[in-house]
């Protein structure tokens, strides 16, 4: 515990005297970092640390016996600073700086947390390295690092590591001291020239290798960064009139092709290459060791060649519409190679030109039309013989303009007002030409007309004038004239035109309110009218197909109405019913049926028509089949009856319903195929019953008629 002051008071005394009893203090770290005894003096409880707080506002009171205050003062108490913090680095520092010059590198900065107003706080900064202190040097005081030297070389070394020491107490012995490591990195500088990497190069080209074509590569090296190397490139001698120079993305220095080459005029070249680049510094670093010339030898090979034409493109001109063989002029290709081969010349099929395959010679096939196609395009084919190497060149024909389109008539908003007088302008000629040429044009009319003229004006325009009135709507005549147009050309064409002129009721200012419809004409093209006769006469040939179809039928039917032989339609026919066991092809339910509920006989309130056959009675007969007897006998005699009676209908038999048939049906079977009337055990008397259209019938199965038939 340290004493700092002893607290008391001389000050007067308003009251009888009373001895001190104590002493107090208020202020900042009270009882905490300072206190007081019973004496007055003021003690330190704890270590004070200036650098955390340098000061404190302390009060202190003088109290007597009585507890009456003696007096108050007020104290500031500064805590003095020793040296007990070191420097201190705050980061790690990099700087740079170019190669070959003397600059600032970078600075550095130590912080010292005791009085910078004192020794304590004051820091010095210092090299402890020769090496180091020959190539850079630093401000003792700012920490400022700067180049001694301008000859700091890249390419030798690139980066230095130094390192920095900061020192308080202004640098004395006793002081603390600090240090950190400072990477100072040399950037590059363009002091190095490129250097080709061989002194001779040799390279081997085709002869047919193109204009402006990659020859090869001259490669490179140089010291500096790649942003640094930026040479460039010429060639000394006349061969830079064939070959020229360009670098590459990596500044190589790459050859081209600037003339074609030809092996058969000369085949080997040789010449210089010289280098050079625009430096920072001079001379370069590398002056007496670098390459900065180098000889190039190009050999040429020899390779087949195709032709090549004399021309690039051709272009030729024709007039238009000449029906006579026209020639277009000649196209030449050569064998460029020693061997010289003979040419042969063609052009694709289907143009309106020919090519003679020996000499080139184009000409025209047929006629041509500007109006429909003004330049042709076309490619000729040049193959050396005995099918070689083959070229192709592109032709252009321009098609010539001949004065053979008749001019053609433009008129807008042609109308006449019932109150035009004459000399009224009631609408502007014009006209166009599909030809090139100029024209001059001039209006007409083709036929004179009563209420109209034309005004050739001279300027390719015309002005069609009321010549003569009245007009009236009502009248039921519609009003044209005929337009001749001439060209004026060599040879001149011409073309007569209908105008159509409307009538309107007007105002004073020609604005027509209305206007009474001119008449329409419909055309039809040939085409279609063809079409449409066509098909009427296809729909005609149909329908007289089908009425005959329908008259034969008649016929046939009235035939066979009228025959006596009708037995001819019952033996004829050699289908047979498929039989009880063949339920696929026939639906023998309907038999079945007519069994349970007698639906297909005839109901008896129904009409018949008289017959054309007489119906013939016979005696009761009682052999029956048995199955089925009432409702089937029955059903069969109302078929019959219908078909007596039924002057349009056809024979019962061809109706198709057999009833019972089969090889499995108790009535047998009803078919003359495989039977006889000798070996039957039915009788088939009943047939007589069935009138005079089963009469043949009956008599194929025996049945004696004489008795039972009759006819009236």
């Amino acid at each position: 515990m340290t004493t700092l002051v002893k607290c008391f008071s001389t000050g007067p005394l308003v009251r009888q005297k009373v001895p001190v009893r104590n002493f107090t203090i208020e202020g900042e770290g009270v009882n905490k970092t300072f206190i007081v005894d019973d004496k007055g003096d003021l003690f330190v409880k704890e270590r004070l640390d200036r650098e955390e707080k340098a000061s404190y506002h302390l009060t202190a009171r003088m109290f007597d016996g009585n507890g009456e205050l003696i007096e108050d003062a007020g104290d500031c108490i500064q805590v003095t600073d020793i040296n007990d913090n070191c420097p201190v680095f705050r980061e790690d520092y990099k700087g740079s700086i170019m190669e070959r010059i003397k600059d600032t590198v970078v600075e550095v900065k130590a912080t010292d947390a005791d009085d910078s107003s004192t020794v304590n706080g004051q820091v010095k900064y210092s090299f402890r390295d020769d090496k180091t202190s020959a190539l850079f040097e630093i401000d003792h005081k700012t920490g400022v690092i700067t180049s001694k030297t301008n000859h700091l070389d890249r390419e030798t070394k690139s980066q230095y590591v130094v390192l920095v020491y900061a020192q308080d107490m202004a640098g004395m012995q006793t002081g603390c001291t600090a240090n950190t490591s400072v990477t100072i990195t040399i950037t590059d500088a363009n002091d190095n020239i490129a250097s080709f990497t061989k002194r001779k190069y040799e390279i081997s080209v085709p002869e047919n290798l193109k204009v402006n074509e990659k020859i090869g590569m001259l490669e490179l090296v140089d010291r500096d960064e790649d942003e640094n190397k930026r040479p460039t490139f010429f060639i000394p001698d006349d061969s830079r009139n064939i070959f020229s120079t360009k670098p590459s993305k990596d500044n190589d220095c790459i050859l081209v092709l600037k003339q074609a080459l030809d092996y058969e005029m000369k085949n080997v070249y040789t010449f210089t290459v010289k280098v050079e680049e625009e430096l920072q510094f001079s001379p370069a670093e590398n002056l007496n060791v670098a390459n900065t010339t180098a000889q190039v030898t190009i050999k040429v090979t020899d390779v087949d060649e195709p032709p090549v034409f004399t021309r690039s493109i051709y272009n030729f001109s024709v007039y238009e519409e000449q029906t006579e063989r026209k020639i277009l002029g000649t196209v030449h290709a050569e064998d460029p190679d020693r061997a010289k081969k003979r040419i042969e010349y063609s052009i694709a099929d289907g143009l309106p030109f020919a090519i003679d395959p020996i000499t080139g010679q184009l000409s025209v096939l047929r006629r041509l039309d500007r109006e429909v196609e003004d330049r042709h395009m076309l490619q000729v084919k040049a193959q050396e013989e005995n099918g070689g190497l083959v070229s192709f060149v592109k032709v252009y024909v321009t098609v010539l303009d001949v004065n053979d389109n008749p001019p053609e008539l433009i008129a807008h908003d042609i109308f006449v007002c019932e109150n035009d007088v004459k000399n009224t302008v009631i609408g502007i000629l014009e006209a166009s030409d599909r030809d090139t040429r100029p024209a001059t044009f001039t209006f007409s009319l083709a036929i004179p007309s009563f209420n109209f003229s034309i005004k050739d004006h001279g300027n390719n325009t015309a002005a069609l004038v009321v010549k003569q009135g009245p007009f009236n709507l009502e009248d039921p005549s519609d009003y044209s004239v005929e337009v001749r147009i001439s060209d004026g050309g060599q040879p001149p064409m011409s073309s007569v035109t209908k105008l159509q002129i409307k009538s309107c009721q007007c105002d004073a200012k020609r604005v027509f309110s209305r206007c009474k419809a001119s008449k329409q004409r419909m055309g039809v093209s040939v085409h279609a009218l063809i079409a449409i006769l066509l098909c009427i006469l296809t729909i005609l040939v149909i329908v007289i197909l089908f009425v005959m179809r329908k008259h034969y039928q008649k016929d046939s039917l009235a035939s066979m109405k009228n025959s006596g032989e009708i037995h001819e339609q019952l033996v004829t026919y050699d289908e047979e019913g498929g039989g009880e066991m063949d339920t696929n092809g026939y639906d023998v339910s309907i038999l079945t049926s007519a069994c349970n509920d007698g639906s297909l006989l005839r109901h008896p309130d129904r009409l018949s028509h008289p017959s054309m056959y007489a119906v013939v009675q016979k005696p009761p007969h009682h052999s029956q089949p048995t199955a089925c007897k009432g409702d089937m006998a029955a059903m069969i005699e109302m078929k019959k009856d219908e078909a007596d009676h039924d002057r349009d209908g056809f024979p019962y038999d061809t109706l198709h319903i057999y009833g019972y048939e089969g090889p499995e049906s108790l009535a047998g079977s009803l078919s003359s195929l495989e039977s006889s009337s000798s070996g039957s055990n039915l009788d088939y008397d009943f047939l007589n019953d069935w009138g005079p259209r089963f009469k043949a019938l009956a008599e194929l199965y025996g049945v004696d008629s004489a008795d039972y038939y009759h006819q009236y």
